[in-house]
């Protein structure tokens, strides 16, 4: 599956479905951003059952404030409509492959009852 521009306009649609949302919030002008695109484009090909979003920071300064985005890239990734990791930097792809399993094998009931705790 080929990866989605995120937009304010359809970020919270796109974010909150059920399953695994990876996000690459990137900029044209980051010459590390530009290194990884090709590694994040070969991993969405390898999980058409993960949706692979990019964020352009430029076109979509909102979104970056919206998540204190303060160093380019940054790899986020959201279960079931819960932010379950983010990340400065780009990563090897082994380490995406790694943490692709990383989400995949989380107990969500787990995760959302230690957010209720820290949450109260």
């Amino acid at each position: 599956m080929a990866t989605v521009e995120l937009t304010t306009g359809n970020f919270d649609e796109v974010a909150s479905s059920d399953g695994i949302v990876l996000i690459d919030f990137w900029a044209e002008w980051c010459g590390p951003c530009k290194r990884f695109a090709p590694v994040y484009e070969r991993s969405a090909g390898k999980h058409p059952d993960i949706v692979f979003g990019k964020v352009d920071t430029e076109a979509q300064q909102e979104l970056g404030a919206k998540f204190d985005i303060r160093s380019i890239p940054t790899i986020m990734a959201i279960r079931d409509g819960v932010i379950v990791f983010s990340q400065a930097g780009a990563l090897p792809e082994s380490a995406l492959e790694n943490l692709i399993e990383q989400v995949q094998g989380l107990d969500m009931d787990d995760v959302r009852k230690k957010l209720a705790e820290h949450n109260h």
